[in-house]
């Protein structure tokens, strides 16, 4: 018999939180509900859920904070619950590690379908696909620091990366002499349902590009394999 998912849901409106909790009780799912990010660390230890439901408006550290303190130790699949017509918080969501996100008021229908839509992308890639718990990499001359997303170039210059580009450039540097499809790299990176961004991942490269300073015409870091995808085709060292 299979084990049910397990769904964290983090909002401090206990009506939504006990809704939430019922009807995706109703749809197989075992599910947490709390108020705020103490109670979210408090659950993660012994719960160890498939899934965050994470509202951007809590008390004390809010949802934007818990997503990008979520995001250096763990891969779990986030969705941002925001308020209605905040694209900030979208975006800045998105940047931060978000997997999707819904905007309030909802649906219960459509959270469920994200919530079923999120995990299915998470488990339909290879396994070797996760990016490896480690605190830097070399590559190039290069070096990575997960912790602080400090990116140096050979000649000891801080270059400054979006959360975007911090995101893409790990998956590479967790994955190196692989060829990663677009498509993977748009499920590992964002949601489908994140409008522009699905559709900007070769300009997200080609930024990504300049900033290791790579001559646009003939890369030699991030290769593009033409009909398949891209490859980090530099040897990386990955330190714990």
């Amino acid at each position: 018999m299979n084990t049910p998912d397990h769904v964290l849901i983090v909002d401090d409106d206990k009506e939504i939180r006990n809704l939430l909790q019922e009807y995706l009780q109703k749809q197989g799912y075992r599910v947490t509900a709390v108020a705020d990010g103490k109670s979210l660390r408090a659950a993660l230890e012994p719960g160890h859920p498939d899934l965050i439901v994470l509202d951007v408006m809590l008390p004390g550290e809010d949802g934007l904070q818990l997503c990008r303190d979520l995001r250096t130790r763990s891969n779990l699949p986030i969705i941002m619950l925001t308020a209605l017509g905040e694209e900030t918080d979208r975006i800045i969501g998105l940047e931060m590690g978000a997997d999707d996100y819904l905007a309030k008021p909802f649906n219960p229908r459509e959270l469920l379908a994200r919530i079923k839509s999120v995990l299915r992308r998470s488990r339909s890639l290879p396994e070797n696909l996760e990016p490896e718990a480690v605190k830097s990499f070399r590559f190039a001359g290069w070096t990575l620091d997960a912790a602080t997303r400090n990116l140096t170039s050979p000649d000891g210059v801080v270059v400054p990366l979006s959360g975007t580009e911090f995101k893409l450039l790990r998956i590479f540097l967790a994955h190196p002499n692989r060829v990663l499809t677009r498509d993977q790299l748009i499920d590992l990176m964002i949601s489908r349902d994140a409008g522009p961004y699905d559709r900007a991942i070769d300009v997200q490269i080609s930024r990504l590009r300049q900033r290791l300073r790579e001559d646009a015409r003939e890369p030699a870091i991030i290769k593009t394999i033409r009909g398949a995808g891209y490859v980090l085709a530099v040897p990386v060292e990955a330190e714990g």
